[in-house]
């Protein structure tokens, strides 16, 4: 089953498009997930099949700019990271009649989980019950071994440097088309290890929503490290640290692939949502 309800919803200035797949029983949980940089919510559809055949009521959202959302990023946005925050807010508002009597997980794939988390920091994270991540974490340069690191912090300095200079970033090969204040606070992650907002920084000690982080095998991107680097920010929530590897997936896995080879991940998923407390 890949087939979805496109919805918007209006928030301030911006109209943020889910993919609403089938509503299952009403005691069924909800997963709304969040995507990866650039990425849109159509990327997700067989991964949003695999989480409605073990049993979960599937929601994707198009992150502001990307995909059905609008508008389109340009010299005149100013959107940062914050604002990705507040949008899971309004996305999980926008459910909240459907979502009654349902145990609600966000599901983040990289800047998608980025955005949870700081949601969670934000609002306290009593609005839902489970966090997921799935090749989630701070691109932090030093957490990549040997050569790589050189080349992370020259690729995220020289990308946000050239946002800064345009007033956005084109898309250049790496993460669609994006605001030149969300490409500022990640690349203000992979200089520093930390959020470039102090007081979400600081607040991320302060989630106690269980989290399950799962970071998957061959991830170009996100590398163990990094998402251990973000987990140790969660001092106060209950973290599962697990990992997916080729083996349990059946098929190929990186950054991005995980999704197509995503039916165990998935029933690691439904198994967190539904043995966890409401």
């Amino acid at each position: 089953m890949s087939h979805y309800a496109q919805e918007y919803i209006d928030h301030g200035t911006e109209r943020l498009g889910l993919h609403v797949y089938p509503e299952p029983d009403s005691d069924r949980p909800l997963v709304v997930l969040f995507p990866a940089m650039g990425v849109p919510a159509r990327f997700y559809r067989s991964f949003a099949a695999e989480l409605s055949s073990a049993g979960l009521w599937a929601v994707v959202a198009d992150l502001r700019g990307t995909g059905t959302s609008t508008p389109r990023p340009s010299r005149a946005s100013r959107c940062r990271y914050a604002d990705l925050a507040d949008d899971v807010g309004a996305v999980l508002d926008a459910l909240k009649q459907r979502r009654a009597g349902r145990r609600t997980i966000l599901l983040g794939h990289s800047l998608g989980g980025q955005a949870c988390a700081l949601y969670l920091a934000r609002s306290g994270g009593s609005t839902v019950d489970g966090l997921v991540l799935v090749a989630v974490g701070l691109p932090y340069w030093r957490c990549y071994s040997g050569a790589r690191r050189a080349t992370v912090l020259g690729l995220t300095q020289s990308i946000g440097l050239t946002s800064a200079a345009l007033g956005v970033w084109p898309g250049w090969g790496f993460g669609g088309r994006q605001a030149r204040g969300v490409i500022r606070d990640w690349a203000y992650t992979a200089r520093h290890g930390r959020f470039r907002d102090a007081a979400l920084e600081s607040a991320l000690a302060q989630v106690t929503t269980p989290v399950l982080a799962v970071s998957v095998d061959d991830d170009q991107y996100t590398p163990p490290a990094t998402t251990d680097r973000l987990c140790a920010k969660l001092t106060a929530a209950p973290v599962q640290r697990a990992h997916y590897p080729t083996a349990e997936a059946g098929g190929r896995l990186d950054h991005f692939q995980w999704v197509r080879s995503g039916g165990a991940l998935a029933g690691r998923v439904a198994r967190f949502a539904t043995t966890r407390p409401v």
